[in-house]
């Protein structure tokens, strides 16, 4: 296993155990619906913040490199740089949609 990938797992293993843990207890009959709808919402927003971790991270050595050849490309690339951000944009609305 890389670096990469125990960092991932890690993160996935604390993102379970913490919304498993955060559950309020109900004493009337509840079903099984809600728990999934946490862990959902969980992986939703951390799946996407972990890809967009490891995606920032590589494009940001490359656009690192790219400027210090050429810094008048600082602009455009500086767009390829924040286009993984969405990644958590888009998992933040689907955990208000869950």
């Amino acid at each position: 296993m890389t670096k990469y990938n125990k960092i991932a797992l890690a993160s996935l293993i604390f993102a379970l155990a913490a919304t498993a843990g955060a559950q309020e207890t109900v004493t009337t009959a509840a079903t099984n619906n809600e728990g999934l709808a946490a862990i959902g919402k969980g992986l939703a927003l951390g799946l996407g913040a972990i890809g967009t971790g490891l995606a920032q991270a590589r494009i940001g050595s490359s656009l690192v490199g790219a400027v210090a050849e050429d810094p008048s490309k600082a602009g455009s690339l500086l767009l390829y740089f924040l286009l993984p951000e969405t990644l958590v944009i888009f998992g933040f609305l689907a955990l208000f949609l869950i």
